[in-house]
């Protein structure tokens, strides 16, 4: 028997996760939660298999939910159920310890077959996100753009910068022009947030 903790605030959809898992022979929820503050000590008393958890509950940063979990009840492997389905949320995910990451939309058959599957140890992402996550776009910086950027990722001014790279203080500042331009950012910060996110720096 697979035993199951599911999270889910609104109350609808927590019953209907409930009744749909507790139909299969070989599931049973031994615990549904509207919020995810006693979870670890659920988890800890009731030892499920799995967790099941909406990662956009309110009022929580579910990212240290699933890390916590991971350490305290290291047994009970986390399917994350998202609506928010990009490369970046599935990275941070995978990182906080989640063994699954799929669509909350997905069909019931569909949630059955992937509980079961990370319960046996398996690891279950929505395909076409981890494609994403695999391929990140390709950079439209340059190698030099790149360089600049990296510099600008640890803080230093553009004095220094144009320093380092031995190159005159207004080049640099027409590099970064570029680089927004090219980026669609704004200012720095967020140009080196994108670049990080996609995995260019």
């Amino acid at each position: 028997m697979i035993r199951i903790v599911i999270v889910e605030e609104m109350g609808l959809l927590r019953g209907a996760l409930q009744a749909v898992l507790s139909s299969e022979d070989d599931l049973e929820v031994v615990a549904a939660l509207h919020e995810p503050g006693g979870l670890v000590t659920v988890a800890r008393r009731r030892r499920p298999d799995v967790v099941v958890v909406d990662m956009e509950l309110p009022g929580a940063d579910m990212l240290d939910v699933v890390a916590q979990l991971s350490v305290d009840a290291p047994d009970s492997a986390v399917l994350a159920l998202s609506t928010q389905l990009t490369p970046e949320a599935l990275q941070r995910a995978i990182r906080a310890g989640a063994r699954g990451f799929v669509d909350k939309n997905l069909p019931p058959a569909e949630l059955t077959r992937l509980v079961r599957a990370v319960a046996f140890g398996e690891r279950v992402f929505d395909p076409v996100v981890a494609v994403a996550a695999l391929s990140p776009p390709e950079s439209p910086l340059t190698n030099r753009e790149l360089e600049v950027l990296r510099m600008a990722a640890e803080g230093l001014p553009l004095k220094e910068i144009a320093r380092q790279l031995y190159l005159a203080h207004g080049t640099v500042r027409n590099h970064l022009s570029v680089i927004l331009r090219k980026t669609g950012t704004r200012n720095r910060l967020e140009a080196v947030r994108q670049a990080q996110r996609a995995g260019w720096i």
